[in-house]
């Protein structure tokens, strides 16, 4: 088995799989302006797995887009969820197949529509079920290695039953995010959740790497956690919107306005070309509300951002606020 996760330097830092926000068009930004420094694994979107063996081709084909990438981006990960065995092997042959670098097992999703599926988080509570997919993943991807990424239980903390389960069945990483189902985001992560995995998996002398995840800020944070935690690396999810650059080189020069206005546009013109013709435009606006903030006219300029319905609109609307603003030069 080729396994990229043995070469990596520690800490290392990894960017967050988030549904309709690190796509392929956000994923070919973030390796322009992050490599080579980081991050160092990048996730797809998670992808269902019922749906690519189910879905009709249509569908089908709206799904194999999410499944895109660029070797920029590599070390790349696909992440599939689904609560049958025999779909997620069919998912790891197809990533095998796709020439990606790795499988990653979603047990933590706790939205609702993945919860019905028994897939997600709602995995935490069939932990038998849970070491069946993995094995199925191996078995599909016998050459790739293959990761889950959870959280710390479903209503309460169940880590010291739960996590044991999961390295039994050997992934060569666990991302740990530090709250449970039932928690959502509504409350802090709590990293000593992470710390307690550490040490549940140097108890069982397992060689799996724990990755943290929750609430980090940037790099620095995340390497304050890593430190207090002992995990081996992080992952780091919605500090990235707006800043495409998060994972650059210590002591990078801050972007100026007309920088990260332009890297703006230039997110928007490859979202169009790449998934223009099957997504939402909309699904842009919340990336104009974390580009746009923090400077003399922005919540103007978001406001016209908003009412934008391609790309074009949205370089002539920067294009003539830049025209008008006395701020080039100035950083963001």
């Amino acid at each position: 088995m080729k396994n990229f996760w043995a070469d990596l330097s520690r800490p290392f830092f990894a960017l967050a799989p988030l549904a309709d926000v690190t796509d392929a068009a956000f994923r070919r930004i973030i390796a322009k302006y992050s490599k080579p420094h980081g991050p160092q694994v990048m996730y797809t979107e998670f992808v269902s797995a019922d749906g690519l063996a189910l879905a009709p081709e249509e569908g089908r084909a709206k799904l194999m887009r999410d499944l895109v990438y660029s070797e920029a981006e590599r070390p790349i990960v696909a992440q599939f969820f689904t609560s049958k065995p025999k779909h997620m092997e069919m998912a790891a042959a197809l990533a095998a197949e796709l020439r990606f670098d790795g499988v990653d097992i979603n047990m933590g999703c706790p939205a609702g529509p993945v919860l019905n599926q028994g897939a997600g988080a709602e995995l935490i509570k069939n932990p038998t079920l849970a070491q069946e997919l993995i094995h199925a993943a191996k078995q599909g991807a016998p050459n790739l290695p293959v990761s889950v990424k959870t959280r710390l239980g479903y209503n309460t903390d169940t880590l010291d039953e739960w996590l044991p389960k999961i390295l039994e069945a050997q992934p060569v990483a666990v991302t740990v995010h530090a709250r449970t189902r039932k928690e959502m985001s509504k409350v802090p992560a709590r990293w000593e959740g992470v710390k307690r995995a550490v040490e549940i998996r140097n108890e069982l002398r397992s060689e799996a790497l724990i990755l943290g995840n929750g609430d980090l800020q940037d790099v620095a944070d995340a390497k304050e956690k890593i430190k207090m935690s002992g995990a081996d690396g992080a992952m780091l999810g919605r500090a990235i919107f707006g800043r495409p650059w998060l994972f650059a080189a210590e002591g990078t020069p801050e972007k100026t306005l007309e920088e990260k206005l332009s890297i703006a546009v230039e997110h928007t013109k490859l979202f169009e070309e790449l998934l223009g013709d099957l997504k939402s435009f909309a699904i842009m606006k919340k990336h104009f509300k974390a580009y746009v903030e923090g400077f003399d006219g922005a919540r103007e300029l978001r406001a016209k951002l908003m009412e934008a319905h391609d790309a074009a609109g949205v370089e002539q609307i920067i294009e003539e606020f830049i025209h008008a603003s006395g701020q080039l030069g100035h950083s963001a």
